[in-house]
């Protein structure tokens, strides 16, 4: 990574941070066990939009591991991982393709980074029975992605003439 890449990555890694732990200051779970909002995931879709794919999967790999030994346990960075992964390989496909705005990929990002947790949930307890949850999963993860994505595009034309 050229200096200034590695000077925009350091300061994508720490406003992830920030909104991460902002997340877990805001009691609010929308009613429903594991549901947040995604705030980190408005840097990661800004990401995509900015940096070079391989340092948008480094971002997002390091944002999950730093906030998940700093505010959360092995389970959720395992979660996390499953969920975040699968959730950018999903809107870098989709950003391939024509078609698509910044809120549809986020919000399609929203919806598979919930089927992947709910892989990975499945897997740790050995257990279909689980995926009942999937219906409330797509539609949180719907809702929370529409909105990352709006907020995402706002940002996105405010930094039209900076290149990363």
């Amino acid at each position: 990574m050229a200096k200034n890449r590695i000077a925009y990555f350091g300061v994508f890694t720490a406003l992830a941070l920030i909104f991460s732990y902002v997340e877990t200051l805001i009691p609010v779970s929308f009613g429903i066990q594991g549901v947040k909002l995604g705030l980190a995931n408005l840097i990661i879709v800004i990401a995509l939009y900015k940096m070079r794919l391989k340092e948008v999967y480094l971002l997002s790999v390091t944002r999950i591991l730093l906030s998940g030994f700093f505010f959360g346990n092995y389970f959720s960075i395992l979660y996390s991982l499953a969920g975040g992964l699968l959730s950018l390989t999903v809107m870098a496909l989709l950003k391939k393709r024509e078609g698509y705005t910044v809120i549809g990929i986020s919000a399609a990002g929203g919806v598979f980074h919930n089927v992947g947790q709910l892989l990975v949930a499945m897997a740790v307890v050995e257990s279909f029975a689980i995926s009942g949850y999937l219906p409330v999963l797509l539609i949180a993860g719907l809702l929370t992605g529409l909105l990352i994505g709006i907020l995402a595009g706002q940002m996105l034309k405010r930094l039209t003439n900076i290149r990363f």
